[in-house]
């Protein structure tokens, strides 16, 4: 694969990740309260048996952890690669490699804010990202934690 190729898939995943590929037809938007509650779902199934959990979130037919636009996404600690993400596409993919154009660094932000953050707590960040069918920018969230080696996040309109 050439460089400008691999770059080009990389912007790809990032706007799968940060857009969410979710089916938006009449559905109203996750509000903050109801990407915060599917978090913490995942936090205490995490917690409860890890490897039943990435299963659950890797499940695209799991409703407890897709719902509207939210899903959760879940990468190791450790090296970064996804372990639960709404696209099995996705799945092994470094998160630090993702970028949104022209040239933000979404990904790398993204792990190094959760890397340090102590376990249990969460930390969040803001980016401008278009709603799916505008071009205007809109201002998303990302609230990530960390449970373990895994660091899990979810991202939603404000």
């Amino acid at each position: 694969m050439s460089r400008r190729s691999f770059a080009s898939t990389l912007a790809a995943l990032a706007l799968a990740l940060l857009g969410s590929g979710a089916s938006f037809g009449a559905e109203p938007f996750g509000t903050p309260e109801e990407a915060k509650a599917m978090l913490e779902r995942a936090v205490a199934a995490l917690k409860a048996d890890a490897t039943a959990a990435l299963k659950k979130l890797n499940d695209e037919d799991d409703k407890q952890f897709r719902n509207h636009d939210l899903y959760v996404f879940c990468f190791s600690v450790a090296d970064g690669k996804f372990t639960a993400f709404q696209n099995s596409m996705m799945l092994g993919t470094n998160i630090r490699e993702l970028k949104l154009p022209p040239d933000d660094p979404i990904g790398q932000r993204a792990y190094d804010l959760v890397h340090d953050a102590p376990e249990g707590s969460f930390v969040s960040f803001e980016y401008d990202f278009p709603k799916p069918g505008t071009k205007k920018p809109a201002t998303k969230q990302t609230l990530e934690t960390r449970v373990g080696d895994q660091a899990c996040g979810i991202t939603y309109f404000k």
